[in-house]
């Protein structure tokens, strides 16, 4: 029986491939997650980027919502990049009718806020907690987070923006990391999950 850690990757949409790929490089057993019954026994999970006001809509179709929002109020270690990082979010800065969050983090967060499809950049950021120099961001219509309560931890900006932060055992970035072959962001994921915070 294998002691690797099980992470999924919530498949409803996004960049699935890409974190499935890099947690399985890092020794995790991962995989994608689309249905309620695949999320026993998981370790952690990854909610990828993608579409917020879509991937919020396909969690309620495929009957997720309730299963994801216990799980993370139960303390499950998830990691959500981009629109995951939304997903997150307890509050959404004037957001399209209708849409939900599955919660957990005290922040606001902008969706798109740093432009369209157009305005996408990389830039080198400083990130708390990770050696080895600056991490490469790459951010594709990028939310930012607002306003971060008293027990967030601020991992790094962006202009001047909050663009990553932690909060026990949740961690979210407004960039994607699993698209520029360094891994840092998710050792330490993979560090949060072992160490049971």
């Amino acid at each position: 029986m294998s002691d690797a850690l099980t992470i999924g990757v919530l498949a409803v949409q996004g960049d699935v491939r890409e974190h499935v790929r890099v947690l399985t490089e890092l020794g995790a057993e991962a995989y994608g997650i689309r249905r309620p019954n695949e999320l026993a026994h998981l370790d952690g999970l990854v909610i990828p980027g993608g579409e917020s006001t879509t991937m919020d809509k396909l969690v309620r179709a495929f009957d997720l919502y309730d299963p994801l929002r216990a799980l993370i109020a139960d303390g499950l270690p998830v990691y959500g990049s981009c629109a995951g990082m939304i997903m997150l979010a307890d509050r959404i800065a004037e957001p399209r009718p209708g849409q939900q969050t599955l919660g957990g983090l005290d922040v606001t967060v902008r969706r798109n806020a740093f432009g369209r499809q157009v305005d996408s950049f990389e830039e080198d950021l400083d990130f708390v907690g990770l050696d080895d120099g600056p991490v490469r961001a790459v951010f594709i219509r990028a939310p930012w987070v607002d306003q971060a309560g008293d027990g967030v931890e601020v991992l790094a900006r962006a202009a001047g923006r909050i663009v990553a932060v932690r909060q026990g055992p949740l961690l979210a970035t407004s960039f994607h990391p699993e698209v520029t072959g360094d891994t840092r962001v998710h050792e330490l994921f993979v560090d949060i999950i072992k160490d049971g915070s």
